[in-house]
């Protein structure tokens, strides 16, 4: 008797279970980057395995009727080579991303940590995206972000003939390891046949950034470009400045593909021009990408990218020791991708 009943509670509550997920619609998403590079930044090389920005993710959506939706969205990062998480000591958060959000005909709210969309409209979209998802080595280290993703409110219209624009808010709150300073992020995307294109602004305390980029894509070819201006008064370590900010500052990138069948030939050229308080402070950055998609989920791919820097300028990539002033770095790989 009492086992029948402890059989019939635990079908009453699988039941109940399943029937919440069927109403919540819940996905565990996430992708592992991995490669293998030989770098060298001034007279150091190394050759090392390379975690590419991999992350696991929970997104969840329920319909509300009436055209009103409510979800919510967790990622965190983690060290593909090492598995450890990318807290300091190892430990993982969901750091990427931990927001909840309602959606509808109005348009979209969204509370929590998210990134800038000023950044994902200009600088991460399309084949200025390729051809690594702009993660690793062969990233943009020239884009210059000043967006603060936590303690988040956004807004984002829906999208009227083809042009969606949002504005964001992040707040310091007080909170005595930060800048104390509240950051504001507004974008605008719009596409119209082979043309797509984006526009940001950020402002957090008195440093400033604006963006624009245009893309373009005819046939197994596409190319995208944008071009930035950056404003730091109060941040010298960027352009090697002792005292005060490093002042104004230019940047732009061009990439283009190629695809055919599951074969993608990818090549970029960035430029940041110097700081306008800080002499020789330019660099330039070119990058070569080929991928080889093995299913919509996986491919691998190859990589090469090369930063040339003036004297007070040190962009680049993670390094074991850091890129200093004036260092050129570049990195050869081999790498595997894997989406779930």
């Amino acid at each position: 008797m009492h086992k029948t009943s402890r059989i019939t509670l635990a079908a009453l509550a699988l039941t109940g279970c399943c029937t919440a997920l069927a109403q919540s619609n819940v996905a565990i998403y996430g992708r592992i980057n991995t490669s293998i590079e030989h770098q060298k930044v001034g007279d150091r090389s190394v050759t090392a395995m390379v975690n590419n920005n991999s992350r696991i993710g929970f997104i969840g959506r329920e319909d509300l009727g009436n055209g009103l939706r409510a979800g919510f969205k967790l990622e965190g990062g983690f060290q593909s080579d090492t598995g450890a998480g990318m807290l300091n000591g190892g430990g993982f958060s969901f750091g990427r991303s931990s927001h909840v959000y309602l959606s509808g005909n109005f348009g979209k709210v969204q509370l929590g940590r998210a990134g800038g969309s000023s950044y994902d409209y200009v600088a991460d979209y399309g084949v200025l995206d390729e051809p690594n998802h702009d993660t690793g080595t062969v990233s943009d280290a020239l884009y210059y972000g000043v967006t603060r993703g936590t303690n988040g409110i956004s807004y984002s219209t829906p999208n009227i003939a083809g042009l969606i624009v949002e504005a964001a808010l992040s707040m310091h709150e007080k909170d005595p390891s930060s800048d104390m300073k509240n950051s504001v992020d507004l974008s605008a995307i719009w596409g119209r046949g082979n043309w797509n294109f984006g526009a940001g602004y950020t402002k957090r305390g008195e440093r400033n950034q604006w963006g624009l980029r245009a893309s373009y894509t005819y046939e197994a070819f596409e190319i995208g470009a944008y071009i930035q201006r950056a404003d730091d008064p109060v941040s010298g370590s960027v352009c090697n400045r002792a005292t005060g900010g490093c002042g104004t500052r230019n940047s732009g990138r061009v990439n283009t593909m190629y695809t055919t069948g599951p074969s993608q030939f990818v090549i970029g050229y960035g430029w940041a021009g110097s700081w306008s308080e800080q002499r020789d402070s330019d660099a330039k950055q070119i990058m070569l990408g080929y991928n080889y998609h093995l299913s919509k989920r996986t491919k691998v791919y190859a990589l090469f990218t090369k930063y040339d820097n003036a004297k007070n300028a040190k962009y680049g990539y993670s390094f074991n020791g850091g890129v200093g002033y004036g260092q050129d770095a570049r990195s050869l790989g081999v790498g595997l991708r894997h989406a779930f």
